[in-house]
């Protein structure tokens, strides 16, 4: 019976044999676990069926948790071929997914659909540090204060990575940031041109989903010296000035990352990435493990005020000029 597998929190009824679940009002981390341990049960153990429909009606609220949740879902839907439907959006969940682009991605109840053009509803607020204006007038003003280092630095940092090696003076990057909106994030070239197609030559040294090594033959020679004095990440405070990064915050993670997080590891992405943050200023060359990354951007959520950001700006300039203190 499908229905053995409707809870309080999750109450489901049947629609032409196919499931109806209403969502809480909201769903963050608590939430998304039990969402997506039920659901996962649903699919796997019970009758086939052609639809799965998800009634938000109301759910006013959700966080990161909540998306990778719903994302979970999604391809495991799509694994079973059953049809994911969400049904009565509310403006502030819509707002969400229209923010990361999963508003192209979701089936809508028919004639429900967000319609192209429409204005964008406000995304729901997942951490005070987002919504500040002191944080994001001191983005403005840092980046600024970066941008125009960069400008001095950039002619002799360009001819010194053109004259060592051959490919563009820019990497960019697809990484995903606040509730894993994607965006290009850009730093000067410290690899060989072709550093990408050749990831497989390098062995990770992290236990979990993201990539890092501290023996990478791709380095180049003028990279080495890039990373050792962080100056390879002075074209970030481009993205801050832009609003996709801040110069405190967590590390913005690439997508093929946030394809393997489980639920709980989303709420990483409830603030935004940062240029320094919690993870550098405690030793990130010596970080062996991606759950000690989850405990330190979970530490600076929960540790954040605009006293703590200058405190880790301030530590992250005195990092910067120790040898050996640079990115790896």
């Amino acid at each position: 019976m499908l229905t053995e597998f409707s809870v309080p929190e999750f109450p489901l009824h049947l629609v032409n044999h196919n499931p109806v679940l209403r969502l809480p009002s909201r769903l963050t981390v608590l939430e998304a676990v039990t969402f997506k341990k039920i659901t996962w049960e649903l699919i796997e153990r019970s009758p086939r069926f052609q639809f799965l429909t998800l009634d938000l009606s109301q759910t006013e609220f959700i966080d990161s948790s909540g998306i990778g949740a719903l994302v979970h879902l999604l391809k495991l839907c799509r694994q079973e071929k059953i049809k994911l439907i969400l049904s009565q959006v509310q403006p502030s969940v819509l707002g969400a997914l229209k923010m990361t682009s999963l508003d192209q991605i979701f089936t809508f109840e028919a004639g429900l659909a967000p319609l192209p053009g429409a204005r964008q509803p406000q995304a729901p607020a997942t951490h005070p540090s987002v919504r500040s204006p002191l944080k994001r007038a001191m983005d403005i003003a840092g980046a600024l204060v970066g941008l125009s280092v960069t400008g001095v630095l950039f002619i002799p940092i360009a001819l010194a990575i053109k004259l060592d090696s051959p490919g563009p003076i820019f990497f960019s990057q697809t990484r995903c940031g606040w509730m894993g909106r994607r965006f290009r994030m850009y730093k000067f070239r410290s690899m060989c041109a072709d550093a990408e197609q050749r990831k497989g030559e390098v062995e990770n040294e992290i236990q979990g989903p993201f990539f890092k090594s501290g023996k990478d033959h791709r380095v180049t020679r003028v990279g080495r010296f890039l990373r050792k004095t962080s100056l390879d990440e002075l074209p970030q405070f481009w993205n801050v000035l832009w609003g996709d990064m801040s110069l405190v915050g967590t590390r913005p993670p690439t997508p093929d990352e946030v394809e393997k997080y489980e639920v709980p590891s989303w709420r990483r992405l409830d603030v935004k990435p940062g240029m320094t943050g919690e993870w550098q200023v405690s030793g990130r060359s010596m970080l062996k493990d991606f759950q000690d990354v989850i405990r330190l951007d979970l530490e600076y959520q929960q540790k954040w005020s605009h006293r703590y950001d200058l405190q880790l700006m301030l530590k992250t300039l005195v990092l910067v000029f120790r040898q050996g203190s640079g990115a790896m």
